[in-house]
């Protein structure tokens, strides 16, 4: 029993030590893909890379319009600045929320988003949330808070096989990140987290609803000079 305790701990800090590695890699080099992106392809590496089906071309986050960044902030994780990757306040929260409601309210932040789109696949198991945790957390010791964001906002699925902003920006307004209005910015954030099911182009009621109150929450936490002063 203790020898097989001993090799689970050896397997364990090999395993940490080879994430670690990877992580610091991806401190300075963009992924070439992620699981997400793998879990969406029909069989092997080979179809992911060569898949028309898959627009990704990262960027980096100073050529982006501070709008994005921005938005994602109001709408996903306002307090993304002041955290170590996971929200307690907004976990307590959803907690207490979801006793008295049917739909789930989740908490995640920036960073488990970042964490379970780059190393994970779709599914609600603990399994996944447990390693989901344990990417955040090594994510939150390697990257800086601007380099989370800007891996973020390139490997996010923004539609159907299109991920990250760069891709998106083209696609949906014929133009680069780099000049991104406030509008358009709002609106892509406003399909998040349902992408697929969700069009900026032509967006529904509903999307239009949450737009706007993204773009409200955009004033509400400091405009670009919030950006500005943390980035």
């Amino acid at each position: 029993m203790v020898k097989i305790f001993a090799l689970l701990v050896k397997t364990f800090l090999i395993f940490t030590l080879w994430i670690i590695f990877i992580l610091t890699v991806f401190r300075f080099i963009n992924p070439a893909s992620s699981a997400f992106m793998y879990s969406y392809v029909d069989n092997s590496l080979s179809s992911l890379f060569n898949s028309e089906d898959i627009k990704y071309n990262p960027v980096p986050i100073d050529k982006v319009s501070l709008y994005v960044p921005l938005a994602v902030i109001a709408s996903e994780d306002q307090r993304f600045f002041e955290h170590f990757g996971f929200d307690f306040i907004q976990i307590e929260k959803a907690m207490k929320e979801n006793e008295h409601k049917k739909r789930i309210r989740g908490a995640s932040t920036i960073t488990m988003q970042a964490a379970k789109n780059l190393f994970l696949f779709p599914s609600k198991i603990f399994f996944r949330k447990a390693m989901e945790a344990y990417y955040t957390l090594l994510i939150e010791l390697i990257w800086s808070k601007k380099r989370i964001l800007e891996v973020y906002i390139n490997i996010a699925e923004m539609g159907k096989g299109i991920y990250g902003i760069q891709s998106a920006s083209k696609i949906y307004y014929k133009k680069n990140p780099a000049k991104l209005t406030k509008l358009e910015a709002a609106t892509i954030a406003s399909i998040l987290p349902n992408p697929r099911k969700r069009n900026p182009v032509k967006p529904s009621n509903y999307l239009l609803y949450r737009r706007n109150k993204i773009m409200e929450q955009m004033d509400l936490i400091g405009g670009i000079s919030f950006i500005k002063n943390n980035l």
